[in-house]
């Protein structure tokens, strides 16, 4: 906590960032923070001034600006909250990125040319088109063992023409920057510009997990790691999955991919078998309707198990050069898929019309219009339209 003063409030609108619409609110300036803005790959803090909640840190210039959706007194002392968790989840990472970029150039020379604290994850871009596996390997454990040596973690400022600023790694200043710059330091293993938030010692980050790399930009490799809580939080999702696949796999965890195999080949040969069993009911369906002698002007008919394919192997059975056949497969009470097959004129006509009225979308070609039908349910406004249709083609029938 930290206790200011307000400088300044002014009304303003924050986006989402998930998308949506903007959230109306104040940017407020203090007189000083503890909350840091987004910067330098790490994302803002979050915290409280007074009990107005802050939705978003950004730096404008020298300050930080805090949007909150309740206004603030200028010239009122305020007491600042930080969110804690968070800070120290974004500490553990930051400095955890700061010593794997360190070894990665010692070990392998691979440079960090950016880096990006995910909320799950984090991920570090390295200028080197591959890593392999066995390197990963190594750098993990190198990585942890600096972690368990205890290595201080420590914060200096340099004035922005100290020559000293050569000799330290860095990405670069923003344009906008003033002021002296701020160097942190890994004793031994790396001196780095940064305006970032970090750990005291490289215990704090308790150990480090390499995910594994994947392909970046052009002849870049990204590196994705976790660190500190995060890799427990990890863990105890895996076990929470395992125990979760224990059950109902009726098996050890050693045994999950095993049995998973055998389910996907059991599964697939269902699928087959019920293909092939669809297809020979498609034609018992068709021949059925075309040995009844009633008028062979319309066929309708719905099923709740099928696939295009079903539909398609009716509609060919049939013909459709004299019949007008509408079939729909799926929930009644959900979405589905249907096919209207007949003359090409009248399917061409009325093709757009079924599609409108059962609330879906469809595209059709040489007789036959079919698509994804979101209003099952009103399949029998489909049918009457067809009867009027067929009616009116045929005044005498």
């Amino acid at each position: 906590q930290f206790t200011t003063r307000v400088v300044s409030c002014r009304a303003a609108e924050l986006r989402p960032e998930g998308g949506g619409e903007p959230v109306r609110g104040f940017q407020v300036v203090l007189e000083d923070t503890i909350l840091f803005p987004e910067g330098g790959g790490q994302p803002d803090d979050r915290g409280l001034i007074g009990d107005v909640p802050v939705l978003r840190v950004t730096r404008r210039g020298p300050e930080a600006v805090h949007f909150v959706p309740s206004a603030l007194e200028p010239g009122a002392e305020v007491l600042l909250s930080l969110d804690w968790e968070r800070r120290f989840d974004h500490m553990q990472q930051h400095s955890g990125q700061h010593l794997i970029s360190a070894i990665a150039e010692q070990m392998f020379g691979f440079k960090t040319t950016s880096w990006e604290l995910g909320r799950q994850r984090s991920v570090i871009e390295l200028d080197t088109p591959s890593v392999t596996a066995e390197q990963v390997e190594a750098l993990e454990k190198s990585v942890n063992e600096k972690i368990r040596n205890r290595v201080p973690v420590t914060v200096r400022e340099l004035a922005a023409d100290d020559p000293e600023i050569e000799t330290v790694r860095s990405r670069g200043l923003p344009d906008d920057h003033v002021g002296p710059v701020r160097v942190v330091d890994i004793k031994g293993i790396d001196s780095n510009l940064c305006c970032g938030t970090h750990v005291s010692h490289l215990s704090d980050l308790q150990v480090i997990k390499l995910l594994g790399v994947e392909k970046g930009k052009k002849n870049k490799t990204n590196l994705v790691f976790l660190a500190g809580n995060r890799v427990l939080k990890s863990i105890e999702q895996s076990h929470s999955t395992e125990k979760a696949l224990t059950s109902l796999l009726k098996n050890g965890p050693g045994e999950h991919i095993e049995a998973v195999k055998r389910l996907q080949s059991s599964v697939k040969l269902l699928q087959k078998n019920n293909l092939n069993l669809l297809r020979d009911i498609a034609v018992l369906i068709a021949r059925d309707f075309k040995s009844k002698p009633a008028p062979k002007q319309l066929f309708v008919l719905h099923r709740k198990e099928g696939d295009s394919e079903f539909m398609n192997i009716i509609a060919n059975e049939i013909g459709t050069e004299e019949t007008l056949l509408f079939l729909t497969v799926g929930d009644e009470k959900e979405a589905g898929l249907f096919l209207l097959a007949g003359p090409v004129e009248a399917v061409e006509n009325l093709g757009p019309r079924v599609a409108e009225l059962l609330g879906g979308k469809g595209a059709g070609k040489r007789g036959r219009f079919q698509g994804k039908a979101a209003k099952m349910s009103r399949r029998g406004e489909v049918q009457a339209l067809l009867q009027e249709f067929i009616s009116q083609q045929n005044p005498g029938a």
